[in-house]
């Protein structure tokens, strides 16, 4: 049974706040929308970013920005793992993968901008933020219906993740669960950006490209798949109106 999601909702009225949690947050859509999700269930929400070398520095920036608007700590961690630029994503020589206006990106197999254990990186260091302040939960954005065909982003893969958290923290050991909370996972785009518009998330300080532009390159599978929600949705996206608006300031 597929979720049916309302735009029109009631106002914002979060939940009383009891636990706490870790959002692994990128700045982006998608978790923007898991951290606005953790805050109405009444998390109290801790947020960690990454910074593994991409070739721009706009989601982190975007992170940082939104953490702060909605009063939200953020850990910024570097990782200097050099072995990550066998990803497009980390080094600059290699071409993202990229479509004409009106075409899909072409799949065949796991794409270059695959980033070998990402996720199991982030999820790892999620997990150990959370045992170390008493978190019951770890919130992630990742989603297998509108996705790049990245294999760390398939619900048996957090699945096996949660059954290993649970077998080595002191939570664990104490018989309290950290659990994986992956709200997004079986929405398609069009579903998260309506579930993100329901629970006011700023969408439009959300950063999604690849590339590292003054505006999102269009061309790039994060574009292309964010297009298309927002015209599922009948909804013009909110940040490509706010970069445009900008960029017209900028001219002479």
């Amino acid at each position: 049974m597929r979720l049916r999601l309302q735009v029109a909702a009631p106002p914002h009225i979060y939940f009383m706040k009891t636990e706490k949690a870790v959002v692994l947050f990128s700045g982006g859509l998608d978790s923007t929308t898991a951290l606005c999700w953790a805050l109405e269930r009444g998390y109290v929400c801790t947020a960690v970013s990454f910074d593994y070398g991409q070739r721009h520095k706009k989601e982190n920036a975007s992170a940082r920005r939104i953490a702060s608007a909605m009063g939200v700590k953020l850990h910024g961690i570097k990782l200097a793992l050099p072995w990550l630029a066998a990803s497009s994503l980390v080094d600059p020589a290699k071409k993202i993968p990229a479509a004409a206006p009106g075409r899909p990106v072409a799949k065949t197999g796991i794409p270059s901008t695959f980033v070998p254990g990402r996720n199991l990186m982030f999820a790892s260091i999620g997990v150990s933020l959370a045992d170390s302040i008493g978190a019951s939960a770890v919130v992630m954005g990742p989603n297998v219906v509108d996705y790049s065909g990245y294999p760390d982003c398939r619900p048996e893969f957090y699945r096996a993740l949660e059954k290993a958290v649970s077998a080595g923290t002191r939570r664990g050991a104490a018989g309290k669960k950290i659990k994986l909370l992956t709200p997004l996972i079986r929405l398609s785009k069009r579903e998260i950006i309506l579930l993100g518009l329901r629970l006011r998330a700023p969408l439009e300080l959300t950063w999604s490209c690849y590339a590292g532009g003054a505006l999102p390159c269009g061309r790039c599978d994060s574009c292309r798949l964010r297009a298309k929600g927002f015209k599922e949705a009948g909804i013009p996206d909110p940040a490509m109106r706010r970069l445009e608006r900008r960029a017209v300031g900028r001219k002479p």
